[in-house]
C-alpha cells in the first residue's frame, strides 16, 4: 500500500538537512582557502583559489601523533567499558537480588554527576597514582563516565533476549560464563556496537580531561592539538578547520561501517 505524501515532513527534512550540511560545507570550503581570503570573504562562497596548503600545515604540525594518541585512548576506553559493562548488565538482567539491583542503581547515579563537579578529586587521585601527564590519566576517567550510559543501554538490550533461550542453554548444562559468551554476546551485538560508538565518541571528543590531566606534547590529543593554530596574535582559521575536517574523517568512517549495528542496538537485541 502506497503511503500518502506528507509535504510538512518533507519540508522539515529538507530544512534539517540544510542545517546539518551548511556548517559542513563552510568548514570544508574555508579549509581550502588561504588565510587572507578567509578573513575577508563570504564563508558561503566557494574558494576562488582552492589550496591544500592548510592540510599540509596540519600534517606537518604533529597531527599524526595527536591522532595516534586519540585512537589509543579511545581503544583503551572501549576495552574497559566492554570488559566491565557487559558482565554487569548480564548479572543485572539475570539476577534478581538486592546487590545486583543496588549496583545497577549506583551506576545510574553516575549519569547525574557532571565531570566538572569531580575534576578536583580526580586530579588528586591521578597525581597520587603518578599517572599525571599520561594517556592513562585521560582514559580511566573517560571510561568511568561512559559506563553509566553504557550499562543502561546494554541492560535494555539484554532484557530483550527471550527467557526460553536461557532456559534451553541451562538444560544443556551451560554455565553462566558460557551463556554470556555463546548466547548474550552474539545476540547483543547491536547494543555492544552502540556502546562502542558511544564510548569512542566520549574519548574522541573529550576536552576537559586532556586539558587538566596532560601537559606535554607527547601526551597531547586531537582536541588539544587545535590550540596549535590559536595564538595571542590571532587564529589560523583555515588550518584550524582543516584540522577539524581531518579529525572528523575517522569518526565518519566508523559511523559508515557501524551504522546498521548502531541502529540495531537502538531497536533492541537482534535489531527487532
Amino acid at each position: 500500500m502506497r503511503r500518502p505524501a506528507n509535504p510538512p515532513a518533507g519540508l522539515g527534512a529538507v530544512i534539517w538537512l540544510a542545517v546539518v550540511l551548511v556548517p559542513v560545507y563552510v568548514m570544508v570550503s574555508v579549509s581550502l582557502t588561504r588565510q587572507d581570503e578567509a578573513l575577508g570573504s563570504n564563508a558561503l562562497r566557494p574558494p576562488r583559489h582552492p589550496t591544500l596548503a592548510n592540510y599540509n600545515t596540519v600534517l606537518d604540525n604533529g597531527f599524526g601523533h595527536f591522532l595516534a594518541n586519540t585512537v589509543l585512548v579511545a581503544a583503551v576506553v572501549v576495552g574497559i567499558v566492554l570488559v566491565l559493562c557487559v558482565p554487569l548488565a548480564y548479572v543485572t538482567v539475570r539476577t534478581r537480588g538486592f546487590w545486583s539491583g543496588g549496583a545497577f542503581r549506583l551506576f545510574l547515579l553516575g549519569v547525574a554527576v557532571p565531570a566538572q563537579a569531580v575534576v578536583v578529586p580526580l586530579y588528586l587521585m591521578i597525581t597520587k597514582l603518578n599517572l599525571y601527564d599520561s594517556l592513562l590519566a585521560v582514559a580511566l576517567p573517560t571510561a568511568a563516565f561512559a559506563m553509566p550510559v553504557s550499562v543502561l543501554v546494554l541492560t535494555g538490550t539484554l532484557r530483550d533476549i527471550p527467557e526460553e533461550l536461557y532456559e534451553a542453554m541451562a538444560l544443556d548444562g551451560a554455565s553462566p560464563a558460557r551463556m554470556l559468551f555463546r548466547l548474550v554476546v552474539p545476540l547483543a551485538r547491536g547494543g555492544i556496537g552502540t556502546v562502542v560508538v558511544y564510548a569512542s565518541l566520549q574519548a574522541w571528543n573529550g576536552f576537559l580531561f586532556p586539558l587538566i590531566f596532560t601537559q606535554s606534547e607527547d601526551s597531547r590529543m586531537l582536541t588539544l592539538g587545535l590550540f596549535t593554530y590559536v595564538s595571542q596574535f590571532g587564529v589560523d582559521i583555515p588550518a584550524l578547520l582543516a584540522s577539524v575536517v581531518l579529525s572528523g574523517v575517522p569518526v565518519f568512517a566508523v559511523y559508515l561501517v557501524a551504522r546498521r549495528t548502531l541502529v540495531g542496538g537502538l531497536m533492541g537485541a537482534g535489531g527487532k
